[in-house]
């Protein structure tokens, strides 16, 4: 993959994915050497200050495949939050922790089914707790 987007994230989501780290034992999940670098490496904002069109927790995002064009919108949420629909995609999945603090516009690279990658735009994001001015979620 080409180099990595910027990232912002919220002090709370922050605070909130740490704890949640700590609490979980090493390599309890893979991807987590890679959630704890994003963490590491995003800019952490008060969520009042948080642009509109960053990707925080609960937020709701529109993506396209790059390049057929098909859409789908899913959720990042914590962990036990999913749906069996696969609209909620938990922060401890690979592809949750590497959509949290990318902002509308962005592009990653998201595993296929049955192995590969395929490039994923981030088109709009729908709700984001913060522009809703919840700032706890």
């Amino acid at each position: 993959m080409r180099n990595k987007p910027n990232i912002i994230v919220t002090s709370v989501d922050a605070k909130r994915l740490e704890t949640l780290l700590d609490s979980l034992s090493p390599n309890s999940f893979p991807g987590m050497s890679e959630l704890e670098a994003e963490l590491e490496r995003a800019k952490v904002v008060a969520p009042e200050e948080l642009p509109g069109t960053v990707v925080t927790m609960n937020s709701t995002v529109k993506f396209r495949v790059e390049p057929s064009g098909e859409e789908f919108v899913m959720t990042l949420v914590y962990p036990g939050s999913e749906d069996s629909q696969g609209q909620k995609i938990s922060i401890l999945a690979p592809v949750g922790s590497a959509l949290l603090g990318l902002t509308q516009g962005d592009e990653i690279e998201w595993p296929r089914p049955g192995g590969g990658t395929m490039r994923v735009a981030i088109m709009d994001v729908i709700y984001q707790p913060e522009r809703s001015g919840d700032f706890c979620s």
